[in-house]
């Protein structure tokens, strides 16, 4: 494991794992909407494809991220080790609604300086609508991946659970 993906739905827990995982292989890790998203008003990297075709090349990583399209399949051809998040909307959504509140609440900065606010929980974009609605296309988009010939290589650990991650990870 020395190019790893650690994919899911939004609020699965992925930068969570993927810190983690940094942490214990000792790969450096970079955090997929950190690259995405760079700069106020939620403005998009006109570089990404340039970002993540430099840091793909790089012998050692760890990513938290299905991939944006543009970038997506220049992820997966490279990485070795695909880590899927494969949790229930049960386990998924008050995940995520506990970190908007939090982040709402304290106006966190995130990517690019940006931050989740009050008014924005009314877009179809906020981070609650965004696991809920997209839960079961990113599911199928994920198993069409994994179930790709292009990517049968892939070291691919499918976990169901919180409590199966945690024994996953702890097993490293």
């Amino acid at each position: 494991m020395e190019r790893i993906l650690v994919v899911g739905v939004t609020g699965a827990g992925k930068s969570t794992l993927a810190r983690a995982l940094s942490t214990r292989l000792a790969l450096p890790y970079h955090e997929m909407d950190a690259l995405y998203f760079n700069g106020p008003d939620w403005s998009v990297n006109d570089k990404l494809t340039e970002d993540v075709a430099a840091l793909v090349a790089e012998p050692r990583w760890v990513v938290d991220s299905l991939g944006y399209p543009e970038v997506r399949d220049l992820l997966w051809e490279r990485a070795d080790t695909v880590v899927w998040l494969d949790y229930p909307k049960r386990v998924v959504m008050p995940r995520v609604l506990r970190r908007s509140l939090r982040r709402s609440a304290t106006r966190e900065a995130l990517f690019g300086g940006n931050r989740e606010t009050w008014k924005g929980w009314l877009s179809r974009e906020h981070p609650a609508w965004w696991a809920w609605s997209q839960h079961g296309a990113r599911h199928r988009e994920i198993d069409r991946r994994i179930g790709d010939g292009r990517f049968a290589p892939l070291d691919t650990h499918r976990l169901g659970h919180p409590r199966a991650t945690e024994a996953w990870l702890a097993s490293l």
